[in-house]
Formats: structure tokens, C-alpha cells, sequence
């Protein structure tokens, strides 16, 4: 009877952090991803530790503004949550990128913000595939006229 007490408590905890990571992370993406929509190509690729294409880094931008939307919207609206693992998992594989390019760059202290913001990343996407997945909102189904 004490472990179906603290289920739902610990469930609900999982939640809570998971949402406020994700919230986190959103405002962290859509920030540096719309910096990269916005900003002049030259500008934005010589901030870059290695040469990149303009057009890659902002490519990369719109997933990073993608994601970040991806994080909060299928969770608040209740369509589709099962998107919110996916754009965790890919926000994980761009930020895997950036720690090696950050590394590759001869930056290596640079190279732990990404690296924790790839984790953190990392941990919504296992949470909501795994221990607290989201479900989708319960709407009554309208009927439909026979034909």
C-alpha cells in the first residue's frame, strides 16, 4: 500500500521537472535559433569556432526554433505529444554537434554549455518517451452525419 501511495507523488514530481526543463530549454532554443534567423550571415558566421556554411548555421537555426516549439506546444495543446520526445531527441543531436564543433574549434570550456544543454535535452527526450510520457488530451468525439 506505501509503494501505490508514492507513485502517483513521484509521477507527479517527474512532471513538474520535466517541465520545467523543457520550458527552460524552449526559452534557450527559441532564443538561439531565431538569433540565428535574424542576424546578418556574415556576422553570424564569424562567431562560429570552425567555417560553416551561412546557410547550414541557419538551417540549424529553424531546427533550433522548430524544437523549441516542438517542446512546449504538443504538451499544452494536447495534439500530438509524442512529438515532444522527438524534438528532444533531435535538439540532442544538433547540440552533440555543436560540443564537437566547439571542441573541434580549440574551445574546450566553450564546449560545456552545449554539452549540458544536449544532456538536459537528452533526459526530456528518455522522460517523456519513458517515465512520464505525455497523453493526449481527452476531447469527446463528435459524431459524425451517416452518408
Amino acid at each position: 500500500m506505501h509503494a501505490q501511495s508514492t507513485a502517483p507523488r513521484s509521477s507527479r514530481r517527474t512532471a513538474i521537472v520535466l517541465w520545467s526543463i523543457q520550458g527552460l530549454l524552449a526559452l534557450v532554443f527559441g532564443f538561439a535559433g531565431s538569433m540565428k534567423l535574424v542576424m546578418p550571415i556574415d556576422m553570424l558566421v564569424a562567431q562560429m569556432p570552425l567555417p560553416l556554411p551561412g546557410a547550414f548555421v541557419q538551417f540549424i537555426g529553424c531546427c533550433e526554433v522548430l524544437g523549441a516549439l516542438g517542446l512546449i506546444l504538443p504538451g499544452l495543446l494536447g495534439i500530438r505529444p509524442s512529438l515532444t520526445p522527438l524534438a528532444a531527441a533531435g535538439l540532442t543531436i544538433i547540440m552533440t554537434g555543436a560540443t564537437l564543433i566547439t571542441l573541434l574549434g580549440g574551445m574546450g570550456a566553450a564546449a560545456l554549455l552545449p554539452l549540458i544543454l544536449g544532456l538536459l535535452a537528452a533526459c526530456v527526450a528518455y522522460g517523456r518517451w519513458q517515465a512520464a510520457p505525455q497523453q493526449r488530451s481527452a476531447r469527446r468525439s463528435v459524431p459524425q452525419p451517416a452518408s
